[in-house]
Protein backbone atom coordinates (compact mmCIF):
# COMPACT_ATOMS: atom_id res chain seq x y z
CA UNK A 1 0.00 0.00 0.00
CA UNK A 2 2.86 2.34 0.84
CA UNK A 3 4.34 1.76 -2.62
CA UNK A 4 1.05 2.76 -4.27
CA UNK A 5 0.94 5.93 -2.18
CA UNK A 6 4.52 6.81 -3.13
CA UNK A 7 3.80 6.22 -6.83
CA UNK A 8 0.80 8.54 -6.60
CA UNK A 9 2.92 11.14 -4.82
CA UNK A 10 5.52 10.83 -7.60
CA UNK A 11 2.88 11.47 -10.26
CA UNK A 12 1.46 14.36 -8.20
CA UNK A 13 4.95 15.81 -7.86
CA UNK A 14 5.47 15.74 -11.63
CA UNK A 15 2.07 17.41 -12.13
CA UNK A 16 3.04 20.15 -9.66
CA UNK A 17 6.36 20.67 -11.46
CA UNK A 18 4.84 20.98 -14.93
CA UNK A 19 1.95 23.25 -13.94
CA UNK A 20 4.02 25.23 -11.47
CA UNK A 21 6.67 26.02 -14.07
CA UNK A 22 3.96 27.07 -16.52
CA UNK A 23 2.29 29.42 -14.03
CA UNK A 24 5.63 30.81 -12.86
CA UNK A 25 6.59 31.72 -16.43
CA UNK A 26 3.19 33.30 -17.12
CA UNK A 27 3.26 35.36 -13.93
CA UNK A 28 6.89 36.44 -14.13
CA UNK A 29 6.56 37.34 -17.82
CA UNK A 30 3.38 39.29 -17.00
CA UNK A 31 5.17 41.30 -14.30
CA UNK A 32 8.14 41.98 -16.59
CA UNK A 33 5.84 43.14 -19.39
CA UNK A 34 3.97 45.49 -17.05
CA UNK A 35 7.28 47.10 -16.11
CA UNK A 36 8.18 47.60 -19.75
CA UNK A 37 10.91 44.97 -20.01
CA UNK A 38 11.36 44.02 -23.70
CA UNK A 39 9.92 40.65 -24.71
CA UNK A 40 13.30 39.65 -26.08
CA UNK A 41 14.85 39.96 -22.62
CA UNK A 42 11.87 38.17 -21.04
CA UNK A 43 12.23 35.31 -23.49
CA UNK A 44 15.96 34.96 -23.01
CA UNK A 45 15.68 34.87 -19.22
CA UNK A 46 12.32 34.10 -17.60
CA UNK A 47 10.82 31.86 -20.28
CA UNK A 48 14.07 30.08 -21.15
CA UNK A 49 14.92 29.35 -17.52
CA UNK A 50 11.31 28.47 -16.79
CA UNK A 51 11.53 25.47 -19.09
CA UNK A 52 14.37 24.15 -16.93
CA UNK A 53 12.53 24.86 -13.66
CA UNK A 54 11.49 21.21 -13.06
CA UNK A 55 15.03 19.93 -13.57
CA UNK A 56 16.46 22.77 -11.47
CA UNK A 57 14.03 22.29 -8.59
CA UNK A 58 14.47 18.51 -8.45
CA UNK A 59 18.26 18.59 -8.81
CA UNK A 60 18.81 21.31 -6.21
CA UNK A 61 16.35 19.70 -3.77
CA UNK A 62 18.06 16.33 -4.24
CA UNK A 63 21.50 17.85 -3.64
CA UNK A 64 20.41 19.60 -0.44
CA UNK A 65 18.62 16.45 0.74
CA UNK A 66 21.74 14.36 0.25
CA UNK A 67 20.34 12.42 -2.73
CA UNK A 68 23.22 13.42 -4.98
CA UNK A 69 22.74 10.61 -7.49
CA UNK A 70 19.31 11.99 -8.36
CA UNK A 71 20.85 15.46 -8.89
CA UNK A 72 23.27 14.43 -11.65
CA UNK A 73 21.14 11.52 -12.85
CA UNK A 74 18.17 13.81 -13.44
CA UNK A 75 20.15 16.23 -15.63
CA UNK A 76 22.23 13.72 -17.59
CA UNK A 77 19.24 11.39 -17.92
CA UNK A 78 17.02 14.23 -19.14
CA UNK A 79 19.56 15.23 -21.78
CA UNK A 80 19.90 11.66 -23.04
CA UNK A 81 16.14 11.15 -23.04
CA UNK A 82 15.54 14.52 -24.74
CA UNK A 83 17.57 13.54 -27.79
CA UNK A 84 17.10 9.79 -28.07
CA UNK A 85 13.44 9.49 -27.00
CA UNK A 86 11.79 12.87 -27.57
CA UNK A 87 13.48 13.73 -30.88
CA UNK A 88 13.26 10.09 -31.92
CA UNK A 89 9.50 10.08 -31.35
CA UNK A 90 9.05 13.52 -32.91
CA UNK A 91 10.91 12.49 -36.07
CA UNK A 92 8.56 9.53 -36.48
CA UNK A 93 5.60 11.91 -36.80
CA UNK A 94 7.27 14.28 -39.24
CA UNK A 95 10.86 14.77 -40.53
CA UNK A 96 12.40 17.55 -38.44
CA UNK A 97 14.17 20.40 -40.19
CA UNK A 98 16.94 22.12 -38.27
CA UNK A 99 17.85 25.80 -38.38
CA UNK A 100 21.34 26.75 -39.52
CA UNK A 101 22.19 28.35 -36.17
CA UNK A 102 21.02 25.26 -34.31
CA UNK A 103 23.07 22.97 -36.55
CA UNK A 104 26.32 24.94 -36.53
CA UNK A 105 26.18 26.66 -33.14
CA UNK A 106 23.74 25.20 -30.63
CA UNK A 107 24.33 21.48 -31.18
CA UNK A 108 28.15 21.91 -31.13
CA UNK A 109 27.75 23.99 -27.96
CA UNK A 110 25.72 21.15 -26.44
CA UNK A 111 28.52 18.69 -27.25
CA UNK A 112 31.19 21.05 -25.88
CA UNK A 113 29.46 21.69 -22.55
CA UNK A 114 28.76 17.97 -22.12
CA UNK A 115 32.51 17.42 -22.45
CA UNK A 116 32.99 20.26 -19.94
CA UNK A 117 30.67 18.51 -17.47
CA UNK A 118 32.60 15.26 -17.96
CA UNK A 119 35.96 16.95 -17.32
CA UNK A 120 34.75 18.93 -14.29
CA UNK A 121 33.29 15.74 -12.82
CA UNK A 122 36.49 13.71 -13.11
CA UNK A 123 37.54 14.69 -9.58
CA UNK A 124 34.29 13.25 -8.24
CA UNK A 125 32.55 16.52 -7.34
CA UNK A 126 30.87 19.48 -8.98
CA UNK A 127 31.98 22.15 -6.52
CA UNK A 128 31.48 25.89 -6.28
CA UNK A 129 34.35 26.63 -8.68
CA UNK A 130 32.91 24.23 -11.25
CA UNK A 131 29.48 25.78 -10.73
CA UNK A 132 30.80 29.29 -11.28
CA UNK A 133 32.54 28.20 -14.48
CA UNK A 134 29.27 26.76 -15.78
CA UNK A 135 27.26 29.84 -14.84
CA UNK A 136 29.81 32.13 -16.54
CA UNK A 137 29.51 30.04 -19.71
CA UNK A 138 25.72 30.14 -19.32
CA UNK A 139 25.67 33.95 -19.08
CA UNK A 140 28.00 34.15 -22.09
CA UNK A 141 25.60 31.96 -24.06
CA UNK A 142 22.66 34.18 -23.09
CA UNK A 143 24.61 37.24 -24.24
CA UNK A 144 25.28 35.50 -27.55
CA UNK A 145 21.57 34.72 -27.97
CA UNK A 146 20.61 38.29 -27.10
CA UNK A 147 23.05 39.83 -29.57
CA UNK A 148 22.08 37.36 -32.30
CA UNK A 149 18.37 38.03 -31.81
CA UNK A 150 18.84 41.78 -31.72
CA UNK A 151 20.97 41.73 -34.86
CA UNK A 152 18.76 39.46 -36.95
CA UNK A 153 15.47 40.68 -35.43
CA UNK A 154 14.10 37.16 -35.25
CA UNK A 155 11.35 36.19 -32.86
CA UNK A 156 12.11 35.34 -29.27
CA UNK A 157 10.71 31.83 -29.70
CA UNK A 158 13.17 31.14 -32.51
CA UNK A 159 16.07 32.70 -30.66
CA UNK A 160 15.87 30.92 -27.33
CA UNK A 161 14.84 27.66 -28.98
CA UNK A 162 12.20 27.43 -26.32
CA UNK A 163 9.09 25.97 -27.94
CA UNK A 164 6.82 27.41 -25.27
CA UNK A 165 4.54 28.81 -27.98
CA UNK A 166 5.65 32.33 -27.15
CA UNK A 167 3.26 33.69 -29.76
CA UNK A 168 0.43 32.54 -27.49
CA UNK A 169 1.87 34.28 -24.45
CA UNK A 170 0.76 37.79 -25.40
CA UNK A 171 -2.68 37.42 -23.83
CA UNK A 172 -1.24 35.92 -20.66
CA UNK A 173 1.33 38.71 -20.46
CA UNK A 174 -1.53 41.21 -20.14
CA UNK A 175 -2.31 39.88 -16.67
CA UNK A 176 -2.72 42.53 -14.03
CA UNK A 177 0.05 42.96 -11.48
CA UNK A 178 -1.95 41.24 -8.68
CA UNK A 179 -2.79 38.26 -10.92
CA UNK A 180 0.81 38.08 -12.15
CA UNK A 181 2.07 38.04 -8.57
CA UNK A 182 -0.38 35.27 -7.69
CA UNK A 183 0.65 33.22 -10.74
CA UNK A 184 4.33 33.69 -9.92
CA UNK A 185 3.95 32.90 -6.22
CA UNK A 186 1.67 29.89 -6.64
CA UNK A 187 3.80 28.59 -9.53
CA UNK A 188 6.95 28.83 -7.43
CA UNK A 189 5.27 27.05 -4.51
CA UNK A 190 4.09 24.25 -6.79
CA UNK A 191 7.58 23.81 -8.25
CA UNK A 192 9.16 23.65 -4.78
CA UNK A 193 6.50 21.30 -3.43
CA UNK A 194 6.61 19.14 -6.55
CA UNK A 195 10.38 18.81 -6.40
CA UNK A 196 10.25 17.61 -2.78
CA UNK A 197 7.52 15.07 -3.59
CA UNK A 198 9.50 13.74 -6.56
CA UNK A 199 12.79 13.44 -4.69
CA UNK A 200 11.28 11.84 -1.58
CA UNK A 201 9.02 9.39 -3.42
CA UNK A 202 11.68 8.46 -6.00
CA UNK A 203 14.18 7.77 -3.21
CA UNK A 204 11.64 5.60 -1.39
CA UNK A 205 10.80 3.63 -4.54
CA UNK A 206 14.50 3.10 -5.27
CA UNK A 207 15.11 1.70 -1.78
CA UNK A 208 12.10 -0.62 -1.82
CA UNK A 209 12.79 -2.00 -5.29
CA UNK A 210 16.50 -2.30 -4.65
CA UNK A 211 17.30 0.08 -7.50
CA UNK A 212 20.02 2.68 -7.30
CA UNK A 213 19.13 6.38 -7.09
CA UNK A 214 21.32 6.75 -10.18
CA UNK A 215 18.99 4.49 -12.18
CA UNK A 216 15.86 6.20 -10.84
CA UNK A 217 17.31 9.63 -11.60
CA UNK A 218 18.41 8.64 -15.11
CA UNK A 219 15.03 7.16 -16.04
CA UNK A 220 11.86 7.89 -14.05
CA UNK A 221 12.84 11.29 -12.64
CA UNK A 222 14.45 12.34 -15.93
CA UNK A 223 11.29 11.43 -17.84
CA UNK A 224 9.06 13.28 -15.40
CA UNK A 225 11.06 16.51 -15.50
CA UNK A 226 11.26 16.28 -19.31
CA UNK A 227 7.48 16.15 -19.76
CA UNK A 228 7.26 19.83 -20.88
CA UNK A 229 9.87 19.19 -23.59
CA UNK A 230 8.13 15.95 -24.59
CA UNK A 231 4.71 17.55 -25.04
CA UNK A 232 6.14 20.62 -26.78
CA UNK A 233 8.37 18.78 -29.23
CA UNK A 234 5.90 16.06 -30.24
CA UNK A 235 3.16 18.68 -30.60
CA UNK A 236 5.47 20.86 -32.71
CA UNK A 237 6.33 17.90 -34.93
CA UNK A 238 2.66 16.97 -35.42
CA UNK A 239 1.92 20.61 -36.33
CA UNK A 240 4.95 20.52 -38.66
CA UNK A 241 6.77 23.25 -36.68
CA UNK A 242 9.81 21.02 -36.78
CA UNK A 243 12.42 23.72 -36.17
CA UNK A 244 10.82 24.31 -32.77
CA UNK A 245 11.00 20.61 -31.96
CA UNK A 246 14.77 20.35 -32.33
CA UNK A 247 15.51 23.86 -31.05
CA UNK A 248 13.46 23.23 -27.92
CA UNK A 249 15.46 20.10 -27.05
CA UNK A 250 18.90 21.51 -27.81
CA UNK A 251 18.16 24.67 -25.82
CA UNK A 252 16.84 22.65 -22.91
CA UNK A 253 19.96 20.47 -22.81
CA UNK A 254 22.21 23.53 -22.75
CA UNK A 255 20.27 25.16 -19.92
CA UNK A 256 20.13 21.88 -17.98
CA UNK A 257 23.90 21.53 -17.82
CA UNK A 258 25.02 25.14 -17.52
CA UNK A 259 22.23 26.60 -15.41
CA UNK A 260 20.92 23.67 -13.35
CA UNK A 261 24.17 21.82 -12.63
CA UNK A 262 26.04 25.10 -12.31
CA UNK A 263 23.57 26.54 -9.82
CA UNK A 264 23.44 23.26 -7.88
CA UNK A 265 27.24 23.25 -7.58
CA UNK A 266 27.31 26.83 -6.33
CA UNK A 267 24.69 26.11 -3.66
CA UNK A 268 26.22 22.85 -2.42
CA UNK A 269 29.01 20.54 -3.67
CA UNK A 270 27.41 17.78 -5.74
CA UNK A 271 29.12 14.36 -5.79
CA UNK A 272 29.77 13.11 -9.33
CA UNK A 273 30.06 9.34 -8.94
CA UNK A 274 32.30 7.44 -11.44
CA UNK A 275 29.30 5.64 -13.10
CA UNK A 276 28.03 9.04 -14.28
CA UNK A 277 31.08 9.32 -16.55
CA UNK A 278 29.50 6.63 -18.73
CA UNK A 279 26.12 8.40 -18.73
CA UNK A 280 27.71 11.77 -19.53
CA UNK A 281 29.63 10.12 -22.36
CA UNK A 282 26.37 8.70 -23.75
CA UNK A 283 24.79 12.16 -23.49
CA UNK A 284 27.63 13.66 -25.54
CA UNK A 285 27.49 10.84 -28.09
CA UNK A 286 23.72 11.32 -28.44
CA UNK A 287 24.29 15.00 -29.29
CA UNK A 288 27.06 14.04 -31.73
CA UNK A 289 24.76 11.47 -33.34
CA UNK A 290 22.09 14.16 -33.72
CA UNK A 291 24.62 16.43 -35.42
CA UNK A 292 25.74 13.70 -37.83
CA UNK A 293 22.16 12.81 -38.74
CA UNK A 294 21.21 16.46 -39.40
CA UNK A 295 24.32 17.58 -41.31
CA UNK A 296 23.67 16.01 -44.77
CA UNK A 297 20.19 17.44 -45.42
CA UNK A 298 19.66 19.68 -42.39
CA UNK A 299 16.85 17.36 -41.34
CA UNK A 300 16.22 14.56 -38.88
CA UNK A 301 14.31 11.89 -40.80
CA UNK A 302 12.17 8.96 -39.70
CA UNK A 303 14.98 6.42 -40.13
CA UNK A 304 17.19 8.53 -37.89
CA UNK A 305 14.32 8.73 -35.39
CA UNK A 306 14.08 4.94 -35.25
CA UNK A 307 17.85 4.66 -34.72
CA UNK A 308 17.71 7.17 -31.87
CA UNK A 309 14.93 5.19 -30.17
CA UNK A 310 16.87 1.95 -30.58
CA UNK A 311 19.93 3.63 -29.08
CA UNK A 312 17.93 4.56 -25.99
CA UNK A 313 16.67 0.99 -25.63
CA UNK A 314 20.28 -0.23 -25.77
CA UNK A 315 21.31 2.38 -23.19
CA UNK A 316 18.43 1.44 -20.89
CA UNK A 317 19.45 -2.21 -21.03
CA UNK A 318 23.05 -1.23 -20.29
CA UNK A 319 22.17 0.64 -17.07
CA UNK A 320 19.46 -1.80 -15.87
Amino acid sequence: MEMVIQLLLLVLGFAFLVKGADWFVDGAAGIATRFGIPQLVIGLTIVAMGTSAPEAAVSITAAISGNAEITIGNIVGSNILNILIILGLSALFYPLSVAKSTLFVDIPVTIAITVLLYVLGLDGTINIVDGVIMLVVFISYLVYLFLTAKKSKVSVAETIKDGNSWENQSEKNQLSIPKSLIYTGVGLLLVVAGSKLVVDSASFIARVLGLSERFIGLTIVALGTSLPELFTSVSAAIKKNSDIAIGNIVGSNIFNILFVVGLSGVIIPVPFAPPFRFDTLISGLAALLLLLFCLPKKKLGRVAGVILLLCYIAYFIAIW
